[in-house]
């Protein structure tokens, strides 16, 4: 296919758009804001529709090698001691009788970019200062003053995306919050951790804690009620005082885990949310991923639909390449029953995880057969 791409953001969604982009024959590039490829990050899901994407990928069985494989959880009181455990399920995976595969982000990310060939673009530590989004392609200015056509661009830069804030109407209109933050860090494994996850939940405050993949690093999500006034996103040393302050009352290691946050470079702050809006995409300008739907880390699948949403959006592309309006108005129409089962699985009135019959039917949402067989 000849075709020139942008992509912003090379997170599970960006790189697998570019995945399929790349595979497909077009021009691709990337550009991301952070300086170099971005270690930590939490465990993500990949669930039912989603694993038949990354078998057509060629990465299931090197994604089933890089599981955590944790072999339960234990829940703990304030003062670090276990009232109850289970051997069937944790927090972050879900059951652990599933077919389902729980990985680190930066493994899944890592995976996704050696499936690329050479041709893909990577831009590093630059972002997108202005667009020209005309009839014939769209004209790109970024931050670090260089200027560049495309043919298309696809906005695959988070919940807060900076191409839906310059190119969509009414940003305000379609974040939903959540009225919660989420920080994730990572620390030492200073407690020696094995296949097992650590979770508390009582009092406004929870959290969860698992080693990584080689057992030599914790991490660790903490969970609170959304401050009033918002922290800037930018600002993490305001966001570490707040996560230290919240967490105060939390003993045994907890301190520790605390200290170790202060002086890690592994650190993430949200304020959780979702995204639901009227169009995904304006022009020649598409949205993917959490910029378009995210349906927040409690729904446990915004990995999962990445996966799924990139492969439907490149195989529409590829139908009508020559229309992109049409090809978007496809992608859009195949995934979004499936987004709204996802996003509805979101209830912070549950007290325990997610109905196994609600999550069965929400990642198994959406029939790609004939996509599927198309890329075989």
């Amino acid at each position: 296919m000849n075709g020139n791409v942008l992509i912003s953001g090379a997170g599970v969604a960006g790189l697998a758009v570019a995945y399929w982009l790349d595979r497909a024959g077009f021009t691709t590039t990337l550009v991301e804001r952070s300086p170099a490829f971005r270690r930590g990050g939490q465990a993500v899901d990949i669930r039912g529709v989603a694993l038949d994407v990354v078998k057509a990928m060629g990465l299931h069985e090197d994604a089933r090698a890089l599981r955590t494989q944790l072999k339960g959880m234990s829940m703990l009181d304030a003062d670090g001691n276990e009232t109850q455990r289970t051997e069937e399920r944790t927090f972050s995976a879900g059951r652990l009788d599933s077919d389902d595969i729980e990985i680190f982000r930066d493994d899944l990310c890592e995976l996704l970019m050696g499936a690329m060939s050479k041709r893909v673009e990577f831009i590093y530590d630059d972002s997108i200062r202005a667009i020209n989004d005309h009839s014939d392609g769209v004209a790109v200015k970024f931050t670090s003053g260089v200027e560049r056509e495309f043919d298309l661009l696809v906005g695959a830069d988070g919940i807060y995306s900076n191409v839906r804030k310059q190119c969509f109407d009414n940003e305000s209109a379609v974040v939903f919050p959540l009225g919660v933050v989420l920080a994730l860090f990572s620390t030492p494994n200073m407690i020696d951790l094995g296949a097992w996850q650590l979770g508390h939940r009582e009092e406004g405050v929870g959290y969860v804690i698992y080693p990584s993949h080689d057992r030599r690093e914790l991490r660790i999500g903490v969970g609170f009620a959304a401050p009033e006034p918002a922290v800037s996103r930018s600002d993490l040393e305001t966001q570490k005082r707040l996560v230290a302050s919240e967490c105060t009352h939390l003993k045994g290691d907890f301190p520790r885990f605390i200290e170790a946050m202060k002086k890690t470079d592994q650190f993430y702050y949200n304020e959780l949310g979702q995204i639901r809006m009227p169009s995904w995409s304006k022009g020649r300008v598409v949205l993917a991923g959490d910029a378009a739907h995210c349906a927040s880390p409690f729904s446990g699948q915004g990995t999962s639909l990445a996966l799924v949403g990139a492969l439907v959006l490149v195989r529409e592309l590829v139908r009508d390449w020559d229309d992109p309006a049409q090809a978007f108005a496809a992608y859009e129409h195949r995934m979004r029953p499936y987004v709204n089962l996802n996003q509805a699985l979101v209830d912070l009135t549950r007290k325990g995880p997610t109905p196994d019959d609600l999550m069965t039917a929400a990642k198994n949402g959406i029939d790609l057969s004939d996509l599927l067989k198309e890329v075989a």
